[in-house]
């Protein structure tokens, strides 16, 4: 597929992460409209609360858009989807006949305030990218027992809070917890000296189900994907993880990118997992194409100086897909919900240059690594800003999806001292 003209000229520009092949969904204000429904165009905004009242966008019997939020749309489900982004194509396309009344719907995305996409109804966090696995494996069991039994089997992971996803741009504190070191004798209570990132990806479900579901029926039931940063606290993490996995360390924040990419935009960029080292069980097997060419960066700038890229890798690194996590979370009969997030685990590369936190990157804090400004890093300090970037690059356009961006506060004063 080639870059596809609109008569929007911003989304032409062979730079433009939202060309009219995009149409990503998010949620924004400005300062004469309050929080709704908008879908990136170009440098663009298309305001859907407006053109549905204008009947331009009128693709269901009930209005969809009078809520600052995407859970709507979701709820109709898959042929409503297709319905909504085949009318938002064809009157934003080059000699669309409805120009002249859509372009008073457009709202500059520089006068935009972006916040959450939807309302995330539950939040699971997966272990699914087999790079980081082995790495961290290693740090802490090393290289022949790196990989637990059941990796190479099912894709491991836990329930987060989704009261603690955030969208881009928010600042995210630094946290206080237990910590202990290997040679404490007890734990000590202080704000965390390990404060790290993890490069994600966020699957999120778009169609509710009550029992099994096959991988294909996995794959169908998916909206979109978004970036995802897990901010994690590795020394609170290394505390308190045995026997029972991440509790608060992976608490404090999830950052979301706030462009929901749809997978109909993804589709040209669909490719295979990696080959098996262990066959799956039946339930899980590959179906087909379910991971995307999806090239994924993160870079650093310290309180008020440049950015570094610390990182580059791709999203085509993952051993589970997005359709397998999900089959796999509903094999207990576990019902999941419209709007349930999924992050995908870090993703990393084979070499050092492609992995995905700092964790890795500094391999556990024994190799600092040195920044574009002189100064070198083991772990996250205050004022340090992680940017996450991604991109699908097709014949002439990019499909982007937005910075995923957070900034490091310093931690509270202790907040049980009275």
């Amino acid at each position: 597929m080639s870059l596809m003209k609109s008569w929007v000229e911003s989304a032409n520009r062979a730079d433009s992460p939202f060309p009219l092949n995009n149409l990503p969904y998010g949620v924004f204000e400005t300062a004469e409209l309050e929080p709704r429904c908008g879908v990136a165009i170009g440098d663009m905004i298309l305001d859907c609360q407006t053109a549905e009242e204008a009947g331009v966008i009128a693709v269901s019997d009930v209005a969809l858009f009078d809520v600052p939020f995407w859970n709507e749309v979701m709820e109709e489900g898959s042929a409503l989807w297709a319905a909504l982004r085949t009318r938002l194509t064809e009157i934003l396309a080059e000699g669309s006949a409805d120009q002249a009344a859509v372009e008073s719907m457009l709202v500059p995305q520089a006068d935009a305030t972006l916040h959450m996409p939807i309302l995330v109804s539950e939040y699971t966090d997966f272990y699914a990218g087999k790079n980081h696995a082995f790495n961290v494996g290693t740090m802490f069991r090393g290289p022949e027992n790196a990989l637990p039994p059941n990796w190479l089997h099912i894709p491991i992971g836990y329930n987060g809070r989704a009261s603690s996803v955030v969208v881009s741009g928010t600042a995210v504190r630094r946290p206080w917890g237990q910590l202990k070191g290997p040679n404490d004798d007890a734990p000590r209570w202080a704000p965390c000296a390990r404060f790290d990132l993890e490069l994600e990806m966020g699957a999120i479900v778009g169609t509710s189900s009550d029992g099994p579901i096959t991988v294909q029926e996995a794959d169908d039931n998916i909206f979109g994907y978004v970036l995802l940063n897990d901010w994690s606290a590795r020394d609170i993490q290394a505390w308190e993880y045995q026997p029972l996995g991440p509790f608060q360390a992976k608490a404090t924040a999830t950052t979301i990118s706030p462009w929901i990419v749809t997978k109909a935009a993804l589709e040209p960029f669909r490719c295979d997992t990696p080959a098996r080292e262990k066959e799956l069980l039946p339930h899980l097997r590959d179906c087909g194409p379910m991971l995307y060419d999806i090239d994924l960066s993160v870079t650093l700038a310290p309180e008020g100086k440049k950015a570094t890229t610390i990182t580059r890798t791709n999203y085509n690194m993952m051993y589970y897909s997005a359709a397998q996590q999900l089959a796999h979370h509903t094999t207990s009969g576990c019902p999941m919900n419209v709007g349930d997030l999924l992050g995908s685990g870090t993703i990393s590369g084979p070499t050092k240059p492609e992995r995905g936190s700092l964790l890795e990157l500094s391999w556990g804090g024994k190799e600092p690594l040195t920044l574009d400004t002189g100064e070198e890093r083991c772990f996250l300090e205050d004022g340090d800003t992680l940017t996450l970037h991604g991109a699908a690059k097709g014949d002439g356009y990019t499909i982007g999806f937005g910075a995923c961006t957070g900034t490091v506060l310093p931690a509270l004063d202790d907040p049980y001292k009275r």
